[in-house]
């Protein structure tokens, strides 16, 4: 059993009438105390981030003030422990100071004393609680959820797979739809590599010419072609000892994937026009968003480059199957904008997070990103393929009949989209739409809306 973190002040003191006396004043005070007789056990009863602060005595039966003081600090030392004492000699006074003691107070004490030395303990302790959280959350910022923001579970896959291949050789294939974020997956496949100091190259060969997109990725020597008057060093050449990150592949012509499955097996590559086989240290990473195996099937890309490629595949989820991460990343990049555009954040309202929550994302994080943009420079939340919006920037279904249906289903998508992103408490969702308890009871049985919507269980306190 642990002790709950509500309660602020532990208190230990043998005696029952000092131990009343000096509950009445803590309480008083507008503390929750916690009074005990003795202080065998408690270390075992608190969790190392237990935000209060002990008050014993020092001469007790059993364990001692100064044991107990040993035991809490070899499991936080953080942790302030005030010790209290009837037998006032110095030399305990120093013991107990240099054993961390937060502070010694000597009986008879006034109460505004022991006030003062557990209020000035509580901040401290805030404090450094604050400073640990801080820590551990910069320690977390690594590279891979700064980049790829999210946390839901096809996120926290990604993020493990990219970890566990980033550091390996293997060639990958990147899967997704436009604009959700395959250049970003590539660059972060580099930058953990060991090639993280080489080059990385980009192309998109859905962006090149057919006319030169053999001699833009494998170069040409002087006189291969009309015009080639001198010598070019391709893509593929260009990254060696780095990354090469293809998108688009699937718009490869056949006779461009024959060489590209060459170099992917023989690691060289040819120049056009030329003899010398340049041996290449490369890593290839390929993207596409297509499904490469129907489109070999069908005859439109080579099904020995498709499994060549598909040995280390990545999927990027679809923003529409990463529910709250859309509310998480649009606000991510509308502090970004602000900041990049110096201007106050805005917070997104009930209304607006239920138009991001309910859009289908077609243009995927690109889109939503822009979206995030506008909303930093303070215009309109509108989004393509979605519900018309009111002047707020907050979407209203369309329905039938007059103002008063339309004015019913916008509480609904309100309500519904507070309930969805507050799951795990009632009292929050009332709270956030500013009504009471028993309000929102009556309405979410008007609209045939239940707390289980949300995903959670109420909480006791949420039933009454």
């Amino acid at each position: 059993m642990t002790i709950d973190n509500r309660i602020q002040v532990v208190l230990i003191d043998d005696d029952p009438h000092l131990r009343q006396a000096l509950s009445q004043t803590l309480d008083l005070a507008g503390l929750k105390i916690l009074p005990l007789a003795e202080a065998k056990g408690l270390a075992g009863q608190l969790e190392r981030d237990w935000p209060g602060v002990v008050v014993s005595d020092i001469r007790m039966p059993g364990m001692d003030g100064l044991e107990l003081l040993t035991e809490l600090h070899a499991q936080d030392p953080d942790l302030p422990v005030l010790l209290i004492t009837g037998h006032g000699d110095v030399p305990l006074a120093v013991q107990a100071m240099r054993a961390g003691a937060y502070d010694f107070l000597e009986k008879p004490f006034a109460s505004d004393a022991l006030l003062d030395s557990v209020r000035r303990a509580l901040a401290l302790r805030r404090l450094v609680l604050d400073n640990r959280s801080l820590r551990l959350a910069l320690s977390d910022r690594n590279e891979l959820s700064t980049r790829l923001v999210g946390q839901s579970a096809s996120m926290l896959r990604l993020r493990e797979q990219i970890g566990a291949l980033a550091a390996t050789k293997a060639d990958v294939l990147i899967l997704g739809e436009t604009g959700a974020g395959k250049e970003v997956v590539a660059r972060a496949l580099h930058d953990l590599s060991n090639r993280r100091n080489g080059p990385f190259v980009a192309i998109n060969a859905g962006a090149l010419a057919e006319s030169v997109v053999e001699s833009e990725l494998f170069g040409h020597e002087p006189g291969a072609f009309t015009g080639a008057q001198k010598r070019r060093i391709g893509k593929f050449e260009f990254a060696n000892g780095g990354t090469l990150f293809l998108d688009e592949i699937e718009s490869m012509s056949l006779d461009v994937q024959v060489k590209l499955l060459r170099l992917l097996q023989e690691r060289v590559v040819e120049r056009l026009g030329g003899n010398q086989l340049i041996p290449l240290d490369i890593r290839i990473i390929a993207a596409t968003k297509e499904d490469l195996r129907q489109a070999a099937d069908q005859g439109r890309f080579r099904a020995d480059l498709y499994y060549r490629l598909n040995v280390a595949p990545l999927r990027i989820p679809p923003l529409r199957e990463r529910g709250e991460d859309a509310l998480v990343m649009f606000q991510h990049f509308a502090d970004e904008a602000s900041a990049r555009h110096g201007l106050p954040p805005h917070e997104l309202q009930p209304g607006q997070r239920a138009l991001l929550l309910r859009h289908t994302w077609p243009g995927n994080v690109r889109e939503l990103q822009n979206a995030a943009e506008r909303f930093a420079l303070g215009l309109e939340l509108a989004l393509d393929n979605t519900e018309p919006q009111c002047g707020l920037g907050t979407a209203i279904d369309v329905v039938s009949g007059g103002l008063s249906e339309q004015v019913e289903n916008f509480e609904k998508t309100l309500i519904a989209a507070e309930l969805a992103r507050s799951h795990s408490s009632v009292r929050s969702v009332a709270e956030a739409l500013g009504i009471p308890r028993k309000t929102l009871h009556d309405k979410l049985r008007k609209h045939g809306l239940s707390f289980a919507d949300s995903g959670a269980s109420p909480q006791p306190d949420d039933l009454d």
